[in-house]
């Protein structure tokens, strides 16, 4: 027999329906109403505001390391608005504004990332799982749930976050081999944002794309433009509609880019360009649906500025709940990893008090 080239029956598309100036693609456009569309923008917003606030506290050593999600609102805001109370959703660590629409105190997040593990904790009765900062131990976390709902014949779906940096990992990889054995109702989503650090994207793969790796696994794949809301919104909605008809798991890749610092404790000055920085600027997912949204007469100035004003005093009253319950015993440092203290750990912990003590008596 000849040989023929293989055509699998899984596919991989792209989707993109706002370009940079807010024009909309209108056979593509899913026409949300306005309160939907005002909730989707003000999502962002909150993540925006609050991820600037974050910078400026971790600067002044009020929190610990951050890692910002600027540039990156749209691709993590507009798919979680798509999941129910009864949907698991499975986050990294750069989604606030997902946190917060599934029912994270804002000042929640700020505990996180001011090094107390009670930040860590989805409130009662929030179908999400802890912050995972580890990258691409989720993916595992999320196939598991999602295997659990199917035995359970229980008719929901799992959306996972993750990066691209977290594409190279094997949990990420062995994670989409069961989803897809199994179709399981899981969405991955991956946030590439361009870097894994400072690893550029081309060095991490020789895919053209990381929605192609869906193929490998048996299920589809689509890359969208992870800086374009609609587009977000519509690819996870066909994602998360699938996986509740049994149709097995997703993997979508949304173009983005992280516009400001992996971390606080990075410089990407040493290994990016700014030229590269500035071309993204321009498809900032925040002004660009902005213009979209004034074009539809679903915004104008006074209601920008409206929002923009209960943001803020949202995030400015969040730091302050943040900041009034940050008084901790250093002592507690002890008091949450074992039953009963170890010898060696008793004796540390009262070499620490004697430390505290004299320490307070030098300051008096």
């Amino acid at each position: 027999m000849p040989r023929k080239s293989l055509k699998p029956s899984p596919k991989v598309e792209w989707l993109s329906i706002l370009d940079g100036e807010g024009n909309v693609d209108e056979a593509l456009d899913p026409k949300l109403d306005a309160d939907k569309s005002i909730y989707i923008y003000r999502l962002m917003l909150t993540a925006r505001r609050l991820d600037e606030r974050c910078l400026k506290m971790q600067r002044q050593g009020r929190i610990g390391t951050y890692g910002p999600c600027r540039g990156q609102e749209a691709a993590h805001c507009a798919a979680t608005v798509l999941m129910e109370p009864e949907d698991w959703v499975v986050h990294a660590y750069r989604e606030p504004g997902s946190f917060y629409h599934r029912g994270w105190p804002l000042e929640t997040v700020l505990r996180f990332w001011g090094g107390f593990e009670e930040g860590c904790r989805p409130p009662d009765g929030v179908n999400d799982t802890p912050i995972a900062v580890p990258i691409a131990t989720q993916c595992l976390h999320a196939m598991g749930i999602g295997w659990a709902m199917k035995l359970r014949k229980d008719a929901h779906a799992v959306l996972c976050y993750c990066g691209d940096g977290g594409t190279s990992e094997g949990d990420f990889h062995e994670a989409l081999n069961f989803a897809g054995v199994y179709r399981l109702p899981v969405i991955f989503l991956v946030q590439n944002n361009h870097w894994a650090i400072s690893l550029p994207r081309h060095k991490q793969t020789a895919s053209e794309t990381i929605a192609q790796k869906a193929i490998a696994y048996g299920f589809d794949g689509l890359q969208l433009d992870g800086n374009d809301p609609l587009a977000v919104y519509v690819g996870t909605k066909e994602a998360v509609d699938k996986a509740k008809k049994g149709g097995g798991p997703t993997l979508i890749e949304a173009i983005t880019y992280r516009l400001s610092v992996h971390t606080t404790a990075d410089d990407p000055t040493k290994y990016r360009k700014q030229e590269e920085v500035e071309k993204w600027e321009k498809l900032d997912p925040i002004p660009r649906y902005q213009k979209y949204l004034v074009k539809r007469k679903v915004l104008d100035q006074k209601l920008i500025d409206e929002i923009e004003k209960d943001v803020l005093a949202e995030v400015a009253a969040a730091v302050d709940r943040y900041e009034a319950g940050r008084d901790v015993d250093p002592l507690d440092c002890f008091g949450f990893l074992y039953d009963e203290l170890p010898a060696e750990l008793v004796a540390q912990r009262e070499e620490f008090r004697l430390a505290l003590e004299r320490e307070g008596t030098a300051k008096e």
